[in-house]
């Protein structure tokens, strides 16, 4: 219970009134009052007692939970280099729907002793503002009887989520203790974190933990969540990827049972302080949008860099290129798309979209400061999935009926320091130059851009905002959305209305920019199935891992509230370094001669080939045989045989049956530009597992799957199959010793393949 006689204090600067804390808004200058409740990182039974203060200013609301009351006011931080532990919870920041962040600190004397309490923001906590309760979130353990099928499945999906990113700072334990597991409507959130001990906890005690769910699993998924616990325990799963696979199989399924129903408003305006508009939207401004029974529904939302040089520019070309792009993902039923790939399609359609808006820039000479560009969000839902998509500091936020959730992480040099562990966001804000933004589309190639992409489980009425800058600065839209947005799920107001309202927010309140906004109403029916779902255990592929800290471009664009994004390079242009002109004559006439002596050779040799050279270490020490290193993916060659354990898709409706046997032709680099895979040239051998056709139950590794079936290959033909895409089909290498299944036959030309590749 809050004490009745506290305060809380208006965060206006110039106001910082004393209002009760019933209010809402301050009772003097009408700015809404923050209430950031806190949860106390402390050893000991309680941080204080009930109606307590805490260094002038923190509110013991409960054993450890906090109520700032004066939210205008900087926390004390503490020195990272005396606290460790911090950087875990810096680090994981881009996780930060699940993981608290740091608030600050509260140093207290007590005697000659003095204790450091560590304070996390956003913990998930229940409050009733009409009884002026707060009470801690639910246990996943004990919320878990009452959940539905999908939610149920749809926490454990997160849990795979995050359990890598967890597990790489040292504490995957805390997604193994259930007091700090919580849940806040179908979010798993976390209390804190726990570190691991020496040894840290791997997949088969996540399977031991979920084990103990089987009891109150909904009948639909009993079998489903018993068969991946059991498969965690004896490492039939041992990847996250591979459990993520497992569980997105079983979220399909369950998705059937459920039917969505979309709403997109879009809305732009100039700002009282623009001569133009930058910006850009789509649909189109104040254009209505719903599925069905339109067949796609996206929204995407562009801020442009360049002002007058060309920033409205950048913005329509960025959202007329990834609306073509995307209208070609789209086209299949939902059902035979691949999350994953779907996520690198979209990747893709940004970097196409760069490289337009860079190649423009290129053609007109611009340089420096005079170099338009964009920033880009965009969020396309797909059946029972949100598919969110940025680049910059153009926002996404997730507003349900338990709270608004920030969804993207800024690509500024403030969430960089963060992301990399320098400093706590409360303080890197405060830096000058810390809305710079480290990337945006146009200003370079796209092999140095690293959009972000996520997808988010959807099993309850949400509304998605995207929005420019001109409304989230000042924390507009965590001032906002209770009063404006929560109305749209509780049927007391429309989307139309709300994208007009604020408009007129970010134009009254703000004003410093051009503003665009983009809201997504999404409604859900759902039924529990009667049927039961089963899980298909796919055979094991190699983890992949991504190294947050690192995305970021050398470039670094400037931002301010007051003034539109400008281009700041870091560096000057790397000078070509060359040789001095009496070397290159020289040089000239040996690799003249060099070249003449070994074209006489081949000339001279019977076969009319080039020679072939025997290993020089037979030739030392014949008695001598190293033994040779077992053959993998990893070190994958030319003539070695692959076998398939499962059914691939391949283009032009073809297959290839599980157990087929191809002999490996050449290893490439993808020709597509800024794809950094190869693609594996292989020959389909004739005696063993001849190609049938696909079986519609196994969907090919492609964002875009046709429907119909497809022919087996031809034997002796050759297919070419992307590097990455081969190691997510779980193939195996033949070993030397192996009996080799395919016959002798004259390599054919590789450069040339047939158009058999997964699409």
């Amino acid at each position: 219970m809050e004490n009745d006689a506290a305060t809380l204090y208006c965060p206006n600067e110039n106001c910082q009134a004393a209002n009760p804390l019933t209010h809402k808004f301050c009772q003097r200058c009408s700015t809404p009052l923050p209430k950031n409740y806190l949860w106390a990182v402390v050893d000991g039974p309680s941080v204080g007692g009930p109606g307590e203060i805490l260094a002038d200013r923190y509110l013991v609301i409960d054993k450890f939970v906090l109520l700032d009351t004066k939210p205008g006011l900087l926390a004390l931080t503490p020195e990272l280099d005396n606290l460790q532990p911090l950087r875990a919870y810096l680090r994981l920041i881009p996780y930060r729907l699940h993981v608290p962040q740091v608030y600050g600190v509260i140093f207290l004397a007590d005697g000659s002793s003095h204790r450091e309490i560590l304070l996390l923001e956003k913990p998930p906590l229940l409050v009733d503002d009409t009884i002026q309760q707060v009470h801690l979130g639910s246990e996943l353990t004990t919320a878990w009887r009452d959940a539905t099928s999908m939610r149920q499945l749809n926490w454990l999906w997160q849990i795979a989520h995050l359990w890598q990113p967890l597990a790489s700072e040292g504490v995957a334990s805390s997604l193994l203790d259930s007091y700090v597991l919580r849940v806040e409507g179908s979010l798993v959130r976390l209390l804190d974190l726990r570190f691991d001990a020496a040894t840290s906890p791997e997949l088969p005690q996540l399977g031991e933990f979920w084990q103990q769910l089987v009891s109150d699993a909904k009948p639909a998924i009993t079998e489903f969540v018993d068969h991946i616990s059991l498969s965690l325990i004896q490492g039939e799963i041992n990847s996250t990827d591979q459990l993520i696979g497992v569980l997105d199989g079983g979220l399909a399924q369950l998705g059937r049972s459920q039917t969505p129903t979309i709403k997109i408003i879009t809305k732009t305006d100039t700002g009282p302080s623009r001569q133009r508009n930058e910006d850009a939207c789509s649909p189109p401004s104040g254009t209505l949008v719903s599925k069905p029974p339109q067949p796609t529904a996206l929204a995407i939302v562009c801020d442009g860099i360049g002002g007058h040089e060309g920033g409205n520019v950048a913005s329509n070309l960025a959202i007329e290129t990834i609306q073509q792009q995307v209208q070609q993902l789209t086209k299949v039923p939902y059902d035979h798309i691949d999350p994953s790939l779907l996520l690198n399609d979209l990747e893709k359609a940004v970097a196409i979209a760069n490289d337009k808006i860079s190649q423009r820039n290129d053609g007109e000479n611009r340089q420096g400061r005079q170099r338009m560009g964009t920033t880009l969000v965009m969020a396309l839902p797909v059946a029972h999935e949100m598919y969110i998509t940025h680049v910059g500091d153009s926002r996404a936020y997730w507003i349900t009926r338990h709270g608004c959730y920030q969804v993207t992480l800024d690509d500024d040099v403030a969430s960089r320091e963060v992301r990399l562990g320098y400093a706590i966001y409360r303080d890197a804000v405060q830096q000058s130059a810390a809305g710079s933004l480290v990337q945006a589309l146009g200003m370079g190639p796209s092999t140095s851009l690293h959009p972000t992409s996520g997808r988010f489980m959807l099993d309850e009425d949400a509304v998605f905002l995207l929005t420019s800058d001109g409304l989230s600065d000042f924390d507009r839209v965590e001032e906002y959305w209770e009063t404006e947005i929560l109305p749209i799920l509780v049927g007391e107001t429309n989307i139309v209305n709300v994208a007009d309202r604020l408009v007129e927010i970010a134009n009254t309140k703000n004003g410093h920019d051009n503003v665009t906004v983009a809201l997504v109403h999404y409604q859900v029916q759902y039924w529990e199935p009667e049927i039961t779902i089963k899980a298909v255990i796919p055979k094991s592929y190699s983890a992949k891992t991504v190294d947050l800290a690192s995305k970021a471009t050398d470039a670094t664009l400037l931002s301010s509230p007051n003034q539109k994004t400008q281009v700041i390079p870091d560096t000057e242009p790397a000078k070509t370094s060359s040789l001095p002109l009496q070397w290159i004559v020289p040089l000239i006439f040996v690799v003249a001669a060099g070249s003449l002596g070994l074209f006489v050779k081949q000339l001279r040799s019977p076969s009319g080939q080039f020679p072939i050279f025997s290993n020089p270490l037979q030739t030392l020490n014949p008695t001598i045989e190293a033994t040779p290193a077992p053959r993998s993916l990893a070190n994958l060659s030319p003539g070695w045989v692959i076998q398939t354990n499962n059914q691939i898709s391949l283009g032009n409706n073809q297959s290839l049956s599980p157990n087929s046997f191809l002999e490996v032709l050449d290893i490439k680099p993808n020709p597509k530009p800024a794809s950094g895979d190869f693609s594996v040239y292989m020959r389909v051998c004739a005696n063993k597992g001849t190609p049938t056709p696909a079986n519609t139950t196994n969907p090919p590794a492609s964002s875009q799957i046709p429907s119909q079936s497809k022919p087996g290959l031809k034997p002796e033909k050759t297919v070419s199959i992307k590097f990455e895409q081969l190691n997510r089909f779980g193939v195996s290498v033949l070993q030397s010793d192996a009996p080799n299944p395919c016959r002798t036959v004259t390599q054919p030309s590789v450069t040339e393949p047939d158009d058999t590749s997964p699409t």
